[in-house]
């Protein structure tokens, strides 16, 4: 089965070369000129990415997370959401790397057939890295605007916050 799997890339390119020579592509003109585009469109999404990154370190650093989750900490234990998944709900749309950082150590710390780790589970899967998304795809084509874009897309991460808190107290009850 491994050797299929690794004769698979190899395969594919090769029928799409195929594809293209019967078609009468000039192949490898069309992929100097993709690649040349890539390049562009990696260049002009630089600065923006560069910016996030440079954004998230200095949350991080700054311990504006923990003042974030201080203050949160009433109302989420109002609604029943565990004060050590709030960082992680409030991190995931910032940053995808260190909420799935976040994830492993509260699997680690509780386990993941507990509700922390379920509910962190459940969470880390349901969310989307909102920022980064939005920077890069409205990146890529030059929008600014993020008129309805942003609030909408943070709502859906606060719903999904709600959602997999009351989906794993729900199915925790069988």
């Amino acid at each position: 089965m491994e050797q299929i799997g690794a004769a698979a890339l190899p395969v594919i390119i090769g029928v799409i070369l195929l594809f293209g020579f019967l078609r009468g592509v000039d192949v490898f003109d069309a992929f100097v000129s993709g690649a040349k585009e890539g390049i562009h469109t990696t260049l002009g999404l630089l600065p923006t990415l560069i910016g996030l990154i440079v954004a998230v370190s200095m949350v991080r650093a700054s311990g504006l997370l923990e003042v974030l989750c201080a203050l949160c900490e009433p109302l989420a234990k109002t609604v029943g959401i565990s004060t050590e998944v709030l960082p992680l709900a409030l991190l995931r749309p910032i940053s995808g790397s260190g909420s799935s950082a976040y994830t492993l150590s509260l699997l680690e710390q509780f386990g993941p057939d507990s509700e922390t780790g379920k509910i962190a589970s459940v969470l880390a899967s349901s969310t989307e890295t909102t920022f980064y998304a939005v920077t890069v795809y409205f990146g890529a084509v030059g929008c600014k605007k993020l008129r309805h874009t942003l609030p909408a897309a943070l709502l859906g991460d606060c719903m999904a916050v709600a959602l997999s808190v009351a989906t794993v107290k729900f199915f925790s009850g069988f």
